[in-house]
């Protein structure tokens, strides 16, 4: 599903274990409490969409536009988010100790040095 165009698409509980949605639009799309572990999502179209309670241990997001995203309550260990676009987004209540924000956007905008 690389490249796919998925706008708003309900996704809620979903399984997606391993899934590539690498470039998809998924802007506004609902992964409420989605299985998204190791999948691959990077550059894709997260724009406003609902992350929250989602499964993102090992899933690679780099470039990946998550502005305005609900991210709350996710599970992002080992999580690839380097160069996402982070501006917006509800980052409260997510483990994401072992996260890789490096270089990327955070959601007060200032850009991400370290690991």
């Amino acid at each position: 599903m690389s490249g796919a165009y998925l706008v708003a698409i309900n996704l809620t509980g979903a399984e997606l274990t391993g899934a590539n949605l690498s470039g998809a639009d998924l802007s506004g799309a609902n992964f409420y409490d989605a299985n998204l572990y190791q999948a691959n999502l990077s550059g894709a179209n997260l724009n406003i969409a609902n992350l929250h309670r989602a499964d993102l241990v090992d899933a690679d997001l780099s470039n990946a536009d998550l502005s305005g995203a609900d991210l709350s309550g996710a599970f992002m260990l080992n999580t690839n988010l380097r160069e996402a676009n982070l501006t917006g987004a509800d980052l409260s209540r997510s483990n994401r100790t072992t996260a890789d924000f490096t270089g990327a956007t955070m959601p007060d905008g200032t850009k991400y040095a370290g690991k």
